[in-house]
């Protein structure tokens, strides 16, 4: 194909000569480059590492505790306020409520931090739904959901990258008949998956089987080898799929997990297929911080952040806990009558002065992310193929692509783009995430960009980076059917857990509805 003239790639070495000096620390004109962290203090979290502080500091009191302020805890603290208790006070080491669902501002320009949209919800999720509907993002018209469309995901919604220009859609074209013959064989599987064993998001709705079991007990990538499932390209993007959701790729997923990811939703359409459709989603220039800022702002008084909880200690008559207030650099005691640990399981462990069994026998992984928002003093120039979208993926990457925070907004006046990139690391990479520079960060992110977009180094006017250590849980095999979980699911009482990790993986459906379902478990 004819590349069109306005699109003029820098050389090689311009391109190295750019990455260079955002190495250095410079931009493209030779000045200082402007950015780094935002969102996250692991240096707060690592506190758990240390002697805990003599005792002392001043004594609160409430009703119930939330530890932990992402969507779980939110949810929980919301439950507990609709049923008429307001004595509860919800405590969180960041300065800024939501979790993986928060958002930032860069550039006078709201854009995500974490988690970036929000499936349509299926009849399951009926908690996420019944929040949908409050905010005015849904409506019940004629006995079906009509949904607010400036919510929805504006059009041009997903584009992909290969063989030299942008396609339509994240699922690379197939080549040739017998490519797309595994296509159709893994879609064919996946709803033979939906309809025989049976899936649901929350995934603790559905009835767990030996199927289930078998299911969860093999890698993503060893059933498919099984199923005759080779084709490179498909592979390539159900790896992507298991990367994008769960943080590690379908080597270290299990088959139940890599089926759950299409089964509990929209399914697996190959091209050509009626039903192949694009699932709309809901999305804001903040991500789901549109959502965490939504729900936290009616429970502001009850919220303290800046408090990393370094231990809770049940007594007789309910619970005290010991927290570090970041702010004033010094110790904080609360007393409660109940706890909600609100905080991911591997950390509950350590908070608690005497864990459940089920938690310290719990082994659990959890992926390290790095999201880099990204500031440009002009527009990008085009690569043949489809028009910028709102997902923009590069096949063959290791990264997980970039959205662009201006894409849903209804301003016509052409700007700068503002876009946030996605990077899932292995667990390998943890220490190297918390010890290099920014620097070297903002070199990793920008030469991936770089190889869709040579002029974007030239043209990046700031650059803010945020990681997260412990991101989300991986649904090892094993994991999501064993004994451990059902147990902290179930547990009712003074102390209660409630967080994603108890299904095994990271989204907002399970988060919420784990926040809701704990406030009816505690004992009050």
């Amino acid at each position: 194909m004819r590349r069109p003239p306005s699109f003029l790639p820098a050389s090689p070495a311009r391109r190295a000569l750019l990455i260079s000096l955002l190495a250095s620390g410079c931009s493209a004109d030779g000045a200082a480059l402007e950015g780094g962290w935002v969102g996250t203090h692991p240096e707060r979290g690592h506190r758990l590492r240390g002697a805990l502080p003599a005792a002392g500091g001043p004594l609160k009191r409430t009703g119930v505790l939330i530890v932990g302020a992402g969507v779980a805890g939110l949810a929980c603290a919301r439950a507990l306020a609709r049923r008429g208790i307001d004595d509860f006070a919800l405590l969180d080491l960041e300065d800024q409520a939501g979790g993986n669902s928060r958002g930032h501002v860069l550039a006078g320009v709201p854009c995500p931090l974490g988690a970036h949209y929000l499936p349509l919800p299926g009849a399951q999720a009926r908690e996420v739904n019944e929040l949908l509907h409050e905010l005015g993002l849904a409506r019940e018209q004629l006995g079906r959901t009509v949904w607010d469309e400036r919510h929805l995901c504006h059009s041009p919604q997903e584009r992909l990258f290969i063989d030299g220009e942008w396609h339509d859609g994240l699922l690379p074209p197939p080549e040739g008949a017998a490519s797309l013959a595994q296509y159709r064989r893994f879609s064919a599987l996946v709803a033979q998956a939906q309809r025989e064993v049976g899936f649901a998001m929350p995934s603790h709705r559905m009835r767990w089987t030996a199927r289930h079991a078998a299911l969860n007990a093999q890698a993503f990538a060893a059933w498919l080898d099984a199923a005759g499932i080779s084709d490179a390209r498909l592979r390539w993007y159900l790896d992507y799929c298991c990367r994008d959701d769960f943080g590690a790729g379908a080597n270290a997923v299990s088959a139940w997990a890599g089926l759950h990811y299409f089964a509990s939703r929209h399914g697996f359409h190959a091209p050509g297929d009626e039903a192949g459709e694009r699932e709309p989603v809901l999305t804001w220039p903040e991500g789901n911080g549109w959502l965490s800022a939504r729900i936290a702002a009616p429970l502001r008084e009850r919220i303290h952040l800046g408090r990393t909880v370094l231990r809770m200690t049940e007594q007789r008559q309910g619970v005290e806990l010991l927290a570090w207030n970041e702010a004033a650099d010094a110790p904080e005691r609360w007393t409660a009558r109940a706890v909600v640990m609100a905080t991911p399981l591997f950390v509950s462990a350590r908070l608690l002065a005497s864990p459940p069994d089920a938690l310290r026998s719990l082994k659990q992984q959890h992926a390290p992310w790095l999201t880099a928002s990204l500031a440009l003093r002009e527009p990008l120039l085009q690569r043949p193929g489809a028009p910028p979208s709102w997902d923009n993926v590069r096949y063959g990457s290791a990264a997980l692509g970039y959205v662009d925070a201006r894409h849903q907004s209804r301003d016509p006046t052409p700007r700068p783009p503002v876009l946030t990139a996605y990077v899932a690391l292995p667990e390998s990479q943890r220490g190297e995430l918390l010890k290099q520079p920014w620097q070297h960060w903002a070199q990793i992110v920008t030469q991936e960009l770089a190889q869709t977009h040579p002029d974007l180094p030239a043209k990046l006017e700031r650059i803010d980076l945020c990681r997260f250590g412990h991101a989300m849980s991986i649904p090892t095999p094993g994991l999501r059917g064993s004994a451990e979980l059902a147990a902290l699911n179930a547990q009712r009482g003074r102390v209660v857990f409630a967080h994603s990790d108890l299904a095994g993986y990271s989204v907002f459906e399970e988060a919420y509805t784990a926040g809701v379902e704990a406030a009816a478990r505690l004992s009050l």
